[in-house]
């Protein structure tokens, strides 16, 4: 069971009377129906709508844990008691690191929601309890889809459906209003989310994270993480599925690759200008 401790992620505990229903009338997650042994990723937005920090959140008995990266956590924190007020409701920082192990013998930790979706059991633990290398997580999020702010796409720049929180439990269309809710539920209802995470491989090792990826010279996406020649990438898909649809090449830099939505995703192409559709 590969295990992979995670030392740039951090924590912070939401308690209090009133945590559940501060948390649900802010964030993406529906977090009333949230299981006590689930992890879901989750985002507060800007009022535009577009992720102003990102974070996975479970149940620890009557309080709730965000885990987000390390650097995220005092701005988020500072964030969140912006918005509670006069709200029943405690913010502390709660320690650093998780450990994240997947595979079919997990006994422990938070199922995380995303990888579920993919088939994948993998739990998240606080603290230290893996030695295996990173390069073994960046490499399962490449092969499933599964993107980290950061390294596949930047805070303030990515609306939900981009990293596909519309389908990985991390965007809500049925609780009550939450900041940036308005801009989100529009997207879902017109059908006009065009930027999606797709995986990315090829012949040969993948450029650097940040290259971007061309058809016929114009622009499609950005590269994000890389493991060899596999990648992630977020890219237009509408543009993607017209250069594929007339056999034009697409190129990481001068790299041919190849692009796939995530199976797990349920979404296909456009073949032209039409909205892509799960």
């Amino acid at each position: 069971m590969p295990a992979v401790f995670l030392k740039d992620r951090a924590l912070i505990r939401v308690s209090g009377t009133e945590a559940q229903s501060f948390l649900q009338n802010l964030i993406t997650t529906d977090i009333v129906s949230l299981a006590s042994d689930e992890a879901r990723p989750g985002a507060l937005l800007t009022p535009q709508g577009k992720i102003l920090f990102d974070f996975m959140i479970w149940r620890d008995g009557d309080d709730f844990v965000i885990e987000t990266d390390e650097e995220q956590r005092d701005a988020l924190l500072k964030r969140l008691t912006m918005y509670k007020l006069r709200a029943a409701v405690t913010l502390a920082a709660a320690g650093n690191g998780i450990t994240v192990s997947w595979g079919d013998d997990i006994a422990h930790g938070f199922q995380d929601s995303r990888f579920a979706k993919a088939g994948i059991a993998l739990a998240r633990t606080p603290g230290e309890k893996g030695t295996d290398d990173l390069s073994a997580y960046d490499s399962l999020r490449a092969a499933h889809g599964v993107v980290s702010s950061g390294a596949d796409y930047a805070l303030q720049d990515a609306f939900p459906h981009d990293v596909l929180m519309d389908l990985n439990g991390g965007l809500s269309f049925r609780k009550g209003c939450y900041v940036g809710q308005e801009v989100v539920s529009r997207m879902q209802h017109r059908g006009t989310a065009r930027r999606r995470v797709v995986t990315v491989n090829s012949a040969e090792p993948l450029p650097a994270s940040g290259t971007e990826i061309t058809a016929s010279g114009k622009p499609v996406g950005t590269l994000g993480s890389v493991s060899g020649s596999n990648g992630l990438a977020i890219i237009r898909i509408d543009r993607a599925g017209e250069a594929m649809a007339s056999g034009t090449p697409l190129l990481a830099g001068d790299v041919a690759v190849t692009v796939a939505l995530p199976s797990w995703s349920g979404l296909v192409f456009p073949a032209s200008s039409d909205e892509a559709s799960a």
